[in-house]
């Protein structure tokens, strides 16, 4: 029998304390629609499918605000916490299944999720910022597909991303968004 894949994402369901937005607007002294005017949407986009890097977002954001930028905050403010239980169970479903991120990610959160060891679970990470594309695009979901060769319909994603549920439930993956520990596990146990 072939294995099923599962796709878990990595902020908000592996990891808590990852949005770092508060803490940035904070530090610059800006409220949230401020940062994002500044910050622009193509911007963030950008980084989180790799084709711009850490340092031109910043210098990008200086430029458009006039705050001088002298660090990356994504990377100085960024403290996630795993969910103990969430890693229990990619650890229980990997005795017979196929285990693998699939994340929107930054380089400098990729990084550290790196160092602390968070993507050690995992048979295999796609992180946007280096497969060149981010959820909710289609192609994101194809991407791990194909280099998984695995077919739609043997395949659960889970994300705490509604838009991400249903982009790739429009493939034909079993998408379960992720609202609790037990939520899940309940849904999980209904497959």
């Amino acid at each position: 029998m072939k294995k099923r894949l599962f796709i878990f994402d990595m902020g908000g369901v592996m990891c808590t304390n990852t949005n770092v937005i508060e803490s940035i607007c904070e530090k610059l002294g800006l409220n949230k629609r401020a940062f994002f005017e500044f910050a622009k949407a193509e911007n963030f986009e950008k980084i989180q499918s790799g084709k711009i890097t850490m340092d031109d977002f910043w210098r990008k954001f200086s430029e458009s605000s006039g705050i001088n930028v002298l660090e990356d905050y994504f990377e100085t403010l960024f403290n996630p916490q795993r969910s103990i239980k969430m890693y229990q169970l990619a650890e229980k479903l990997k005795e017979k299944n196929r285990v693998v991120a699939g994340t929107n990610t930054i380089d400098s959160h990729y990084k550290k999720h790196l160092r602390n060891g968070d993507y050690d679970v995992f048979e295999m990470v796609y992180p946007s910022n280096l497969i060149g594309v981010a959820k909710p695009n289609i192609n994101f979901y194809k991407n791990i597909l194909e280099n998984e060769k695995q077919l739609p319909q043997d395949t659960i994603f889970i994300d705490d991303n509604k838009e991400n549920v249903e982009s790739a439930n429009k493939l034909g993956i079993t998408a379960i968004l992720f609202k609790s520990y037990l939520d899940l596990t309940d849904k999980l146990n209904k497959l």
